[in-house]
């Protein structure tokens, strides 16, 4: 069976008239639509994270409050931006996050993505030393990352100090949550780093924004990306890994509210430019559920991975957005991806 969970950016309305007026609002009311997500029968409530902006930027702790209100839902990100993190910190907070959670932690990472902050990397006091680069930098600091939460041992120990381990063994990160290795994600967005994640062993994160343009439709090129992944992977060896991820855009068109705000979306693909590439990201799909069911079939990216995710618009509010999910679990279970048992909404329509 196919998952399926949410991923949105937590942005917040600036307004008081918004049903998410600031950004502690977004904060709280993250946890409501975890909560939202897990009554619809969604397998996964995932948050964009952004530093300098109108969005999410803390990750574990709203994770964490996530996981403490759900019971089978898995918390995740899309994706945290290495950029601005400590390697090690990061390890023991995702620890601590999966422990809370019994391992429900599905934690996306890369590069990062373009950002309001000339130099915010600068100012939470990273710099890059001569000759490197960022992408090379991320990937050392992810490479530490998941060496530390594997359990492999990190610190020198002090001599003769009171310590579990040998005088001369590396001491490891506390806490360790077993498995969490196996649920690392790469956010890529060409075919060349989907192939570079699955030759290091970890699952597929694929971008919503291409940066391959060649003219084909965004699910044909996106689902050549997942393909080629898998591949790659099959070939390297490794264990910890091996899924894939997509996000789409898809309102289901039930209510007056939703004919107003999405029954007249352009559903083609856009184009445009991005960090000096053309990039193509995907449409938005929008109809009655049989049409969007319909939308979803002939997706041949959707029909590749494992996890779907879709966009919420949460400055809409948790109730329009559980509508939406609510509606989105219908079709999933239509579509065979996920059972008609399972959710307390689904229990009690029956």
């Amino acid at each position: 069976m196919k998952k399926i969970g949410f991923l949105t950016f937590g942005h917040s309305g600036g307004s008081s008239n918004s049903p998410v007026p600031t950004g502690a609002d977004a904060v709280r009311q993250m946890v409501d639509l975890a909560v939202a997500a897990e009554e619809s029968g969604f397998d996964g409530a995932w948050m964009r994270v952004h530093h300098f902006g109108n969005s999410i930027s803390t990750p574990f702790p709203l994770m964490a409050a996530m996981a403490a209100k759900t019971t089978t839902l898995e918390v995740g990100t899309g994706v945290i931006d290495m950029r601005y993190e400590n390697p090690l910190y990061m390890a023991e907070q995702a620890g601590a996050v999966d422990a809370i959670s019994s391992g429900r932690l599905q934690l996306g990472v890369s590069r990062g993505s373009p950002e309001p902050a000339r130099d915010g990397q600068q100012q939470f006091g990273y710099d890059l030393e001569a000759g490197n680069s960022w992408a090379n930098e991320t990937r050392e600091r992810t490479a530490l990352f998941r060496k530390a939460i594997s359990g492999a041992g990190i610190a020198h120990p002090v001599p003769g100090g009171h310590h579990h381990h040998g005088q001369d063994e590396l001491l490891p990160i506390n806490p360790i949550s077993p498995g969490l290795e196996n649920r690392i994600w790469w956010g890529a967005a060409t075919i060349g780093s989907g192939l570079w994640t699955a030759s290091v062993g970890m699952n597929l994160l694929s971008s919503t924004l291409l940066l391959e343009d060649d003219g084909r439709p965004f699910h044909v090129l996106q689902a050549d990306q997942l393909r080629q992944y898998r591949e790659a992977y099959a070939a390297s060896g490794h264990t910890t890994g091996g899924m894939t991820a997509v996000t789409r855009s898809a309102f289901p068109i039930t209510t007056d509210k939703d004919e107003l705000y999405f029954g007249r979306r352009e559903r083609g693909d856009s184009v445009g430019y991005l960090d000096g590439s053309v990039a193509r990201s995907g449409p938005t799909y929008s109809g009655s559920p049989e049409e969007v069911a319909q939308q979803f079939m002939d997706d041949e990216a959707i029909t590749e991975a494992d996890y779907v995710l879709f966009a919420l618009p949460n400055q809409l509010g948790v109730d329009y957005n559980a509508h939406v999910m609510t509606e989105i679990a219908n079709i999933a279970r239509e579509l065979g991806w996920k059972s008609h048992q399972g959710s307390r909404t689904a229990d009690s329509a029956a």
